[in-house]
């Protein structure tokens, strides 16, 4: 299975902060001991991130009843697959992951220092996310490149495609033993910074939107508007 190896992840503090769940500006404002500790862990986790991206370009061979049937016998099932891949004539399956390394460091740091343990969780919140961003403008690039648009970058637990139903259609086509992700019987991926998507190409895609737009929590987040518009 192809791998994309990138070792430059584009993310700062304040996605360290984001990645803990806290605003950013407040935080700078209210408490500075907390920007300065994830300072200190962006610089710490440096050398703990393993990024890796798994993919798999497959042609699309039919869509029946909301169902993807994909080169190989694979499947994509859903109303989002069907809304937004549904024009496709190829779909890249994409799998990044950051590794365990930091997300191990975290755990053992979190039993003394909880505070800097959420740090470091954060940064691997920001790097995974990052990681997934960097993945679709290279694979986008490359289907511009073919004459190729794109659709937005469509993930399992999106309105329209349960993380119960997608993240297995998912891990049966990919199967991502080579990268050391694995998915939990209750449909979580090991490690947890690890994220799945799929892009959709062809002449006539859905493009434009957010995939913002497409999460449970749209109506009450308050970072959906740090988010890249095209890879939310």
């Amino acid at each position: 299975m192809p791998i994309w190896d990138t070792q430059e992840l584009d993310f700062d503090v304040d996605a360290v902060l984001r990645g803990q769940g806290a605003e950013p500006l407040a935080i700078r404002q209210r408490s500075p001991r907390l920007v300065e500790l994830a300072e200190r862990a962006l610089a710490e986790a440096d050398s703990l991130l393993e990024p890796r991206t798994l993919y798999l370009e497959l042609d699309v061979e039919t869509l029946r009843h909301e169902r993807l049937v994909l080169e190989g016998g694979g499947t994509l099932s859903g109303n989002l697959i069907a809304e937004h891949l549904g024009p496709a004539k190829r779909v890249i399956i994409i799998l990044c992951t950051i590794g365990e390394a930091l997300e191990a460091h975290a755990a053992r740091v979190s039993q003394d220092d909880i505070v800097y343990g959420l740090a470091l969780d954060g940064v691997g919140s920001a790097a995974v996310e990052a990681l997934a961003n960097a993945a679709c403008k290279h694979f986008e690039d490359q289907a511009m490149e073919l004459g190729y648009q794109s659709s937005i970058p469509i993930s399992p637990g999106m309105v329209g495609w349960p993380v119960d139903e997608g993240q297995p259609e998912i891990f049966e086509i990919l199967k991502p033993d080579q990268v050391n992700v694995r998915l939990t019987e209750y449909g979580l991926m090991m490690p947890r910074k690890s994220l799945t998507m799929v892009l959709g190409l062809g002449e006539k895609m859905k493009t434009g939107g957010r995939t913002c737009d497409y999460c449970a929590m749209r109506e009450t987040c308050r970072y959906q508007d740090h988010y890249d518009p095209a890879h939310a």
